[in-house]
C-alpha cells in the first residue's frame, strides 16, 4: 500500500494553559502570607503596579518623614563640623533669640527617631520598664558556648567541646558519634568522651547525651540521687518502666510496689527533651482570610482585606499608552506587556477573593447547625456539594479551601475542616467523622486515669449514643487525635 501526504481540516476543543491562567490557578491555592509575598514581589518587579488608598499615602508620608529627619541630622552634623569662630568669646550668648524660636522638644523627638538616645520621657514613670524591652532569645548553642567560655577547660578540650555543642539537635541530644567527633578534631575517642562528660555538666541538666536513658541518668545525678532506687530502675528496667510493668520491676528489685511507683513518679517529672526550652521555633499566628459573624439570626460573611495592598495602574504609564506622552516602539511594547500582567494580577486577586467569599457562604449554608450549636452538629460534606451549589469545579473548591482560614463564633478553622465523610448511625442518619472524633476525645477526657477505657469499651459507649463504628475505626481516630492507647494513658499516681 502506497503512502501519501494529505491535508485535512478538523475542528476540536482543547484547554490551553496560558501563563495568565496558570497564575490565576496558583493564586487560588496560595495562603494569605504567600499572597502578600507574591504581591510585594510584583510591586518591586512591575513598574506599572502601585499601591492605592491610605496605604500608599501612609507609606509616602513615612518616607518623607525619614528624608526630613535625615536632612535635619545632616545639617546638624555639618554645623558641628564647622570650625569655631576665633572671636566666639566676643559674641553674645543668644544673638538672635534662638532659644525662644526653636522648639527644642520637637527637635529632640525627631533626633531620637534618627537613632540617637535622647531622653523624651518627662519622668521615670513614663519610661517603659526594662523588663518589657524586647530581646532575642538565646539559642541552645549560644547558652552552652557562654558556659564554655566561662569554664576553665583547657584549649584542646575547648575545641572538642565546641564540636560537641555544634552536633546537638534541638532537643539537646548528641547526633554525632564519638569517632566522628574524634576524626574532626584529630583526637582519640577516649579524649572526646572525657570532654563529653564535662559538657554534660552544663545547664540544662541532661544535655549532650546520646539517648534518653543517659539523659535521665544525668538529671538524677544532678539531683544527688546516685545509688537510689530511681537510678537502679533507669539502669536495669527502663523497658519495663516504659511498658508500665511496675509489679515486674518491684519483684526484680525486691522492693514494694509503692516504692516503684514513687520512683516512677520522680522519673516522670524529669525532662526528656532538655534542650527544648532553648528552641529557635517562633510562634506563627494565623490570620483568617474571612470572618463569619452572627447578626440577629443571620450569619454575615466578611472578607479580611486588612494588610492586602490595593493595587492600581500607575497614572504615568497609563498616560503614556493613551498617547498623551511620546514613547518609542520598544518602550511602548514593554509598557503594554507589563500593563497586561498588572491588569491580570489585579483581576486574579479580585477573582480569588470572590471565590473564597462564595465558598464560605455555601459552607455556612450547609453547616448552619455547626455554627449555631458546635462541633457535635457538624454534617458530612464533600467538595461536590459546594461545587454544585456555586457552579464551580471540584478542583477549584479544593484549591480555594487549602491553607485558608475562617474565624467563626465557634473558633478559628481551616476551610477544609468542614469537608468530612459521613458515618451511619443506628437510627439511619449520618454523622460527620469530625463529630465522632470530638466524641471520642470527650469520652477519653472524662475517663478514670487509673482505669482508662479500652478501644472496645469506647465502641460500646459510642453505640449507646447511636454511633456504630468498628474498634479499628476508634483506634484510627484515636491515633489521628494523638491520644495513646489505654496502657499508655494509665496513671497509677
Amino acid at each position: 500500500m502506497a503512502l501519501e501526504l494529505r491535508q485535512q481540516l478538523k475542528m476540536s476543543q482543547q484547554l490551553v494553559m496560558t501563563p495568565q491562567l496558570q497564575q490565576a490557578i496558583k493564586l487560588l491555592q496560595l495562603s494569605r502570607m504567600e499572597l502578600l509575598d507574591m504581591v510585594q514581589q510584583e510591586l518591586e518587579e512591575n513598574p506599572i503596579l502601585e499601591e492605592s488608598g491610605e496605604q500608599a499615602e501612609e507609606k509616602e508620608s513615612a518616607e518623607n518623614e525619614v528624608e526630613d529627619v535625615a536632612e535635619t541630622a545632616a545639617d546638624t552634623e555639618k554645623s558641628e563640623a564647622e570650625p569655631a569662630n576665633e572671636n566666639a568669646e566676643e559674641m553674645p550668648e543668644d544673638p538672635a533669640g534662638l532659644k525662644d524660636e526653636i522648639d527644642w522638644q520637637a527637635y529632640l523627638e525627631g533626633y531620637t527617631q534618627s537613632g540617637t538616645t535622647a531622653d523624651i520621657y518627662e519622668s521615670d514613670d513614663d519610661r517603659p520598664s526594662y523588663e518589657n524591652l524586647l530581646t532575642r532569645k538565646s539559642t541552645l548553642a549560644e547558652h552552652l558556648m557562654w558556659q564554655l567560655n566561662l569554664s576553665r577547660i583547657v584549649d584542646w578540650k575547648r575545641a572538642i567541646a565546641a564540636e560537641i555543642i555544634g552536633n546537638l539537635d534541638a532537643d539537646g541530644y548528641l547526633q554525632a558519634s564519638l569517632e566522628e567527633i574524634a576524626g574532626a578534631c584529630r583526637v582519640t575517642a577516649e579524649q572526646v568522651e572525657e570532654v563529653l562528660l564535662l559538657v554534660q555538666q552544663f545547664d540544662p541538666p541532661g544535655i549532650a547525651c546520646r539517648d534518653l536513658r543517659e539523659s535521665l541518668l544525668r538529671q538524677v545525678e544532678h539531683l544527688g540521687m546516685q545509688g537510689s532506687l530511681v537510678e537502679r530502675v533507669l539502669l536495669d528496667h527502663i523497658r519495663e518502666l516504659e511498658a508500665r510493668k511496675y509489679p515486674v520491676i518491684a519483684k526484680a528489685l525486691g522492693v514494694s510496689l509503692d516504692e516503684v511507683l514513687g520512683a516512677a513518679k520522680i522519673i516522670s517529672n524529669l525532662d526528656p527533651r532538655p534542650g527544648s526550652a532553648y528552641g529557635e521555633e517562633d510562634v506563627h499566628y494565623i490570620t483568617p482570610d474571612i470572618f463569619v459573624y452572627k447578626i440577629s439570626d443571620e450569619y454575615v460573611v466578611v472578607l479580611n482585606d486588612e494588610g492586602l495592598p490595593n493595587l492600581r495602574i500607575n497614572s504615568f504609564y497609563r498616560n503614556a499608552l493613551s498617547g498623551s506622552r511620546e514613547v518609542d516602539a520598544k518602550a511602548g511594547e514593554y509598557i503594554q506587556e507589563k500593563m497586561r500582567g498588572a491588569l491580570w494580577l489585579i483581576k486574579s486577586i479580585h477573582q480569588r477573593q470572590r471565590t473564597i467569599y462564595r465558598v464560605t457562604k455555601s459552607i455556612v449554608k450547609f453547616q448552619r447547625e455547626f455554627f449555631d450549636k458546635g462541633i457535635a452538629y457538624l454534617k458530612p460534606l464533600v467538595l461536590r456539594d459546594v461545587a454544585e451549589d456555586i457552579e464551580m469545579h471540584e478542583s477549584t473548591i479544593s484549591r480555594v479551601t487549602t491553607n485558608k482560614y475562617v474565624q467563626t463564633p465557634q473558633g478559628l478553622f481551616e476551610l477544609k475542616f468542614f469537608f468530612n465523610s459521613g458515618i451511619s448511625t443506628t437510627g439511619g442518619d449520618t454523622i460527620a467523622s469530625e463529630s465522632v472524633k470530638s466524641k471520642i476525645q470527650e469520652i477519653i477526657s472524662g475517663e478514670n486515669p487509673k482505669k482508662p477505657y479500652s478501644d472496645q469499651k469506647i465502641v460500646e459507649i459510642l453505640r449507646e449514643s447511636d454511633i456504630d463504628i468498628a474498634r479499628r475505626t476508634v483506634t484510627k481516630y484515636r491515633e489521628m487525635l494523638g491520644i495513646g492507647s489505654s496502657t499508655e494513658r494509665k496513671r497509677l499516681f
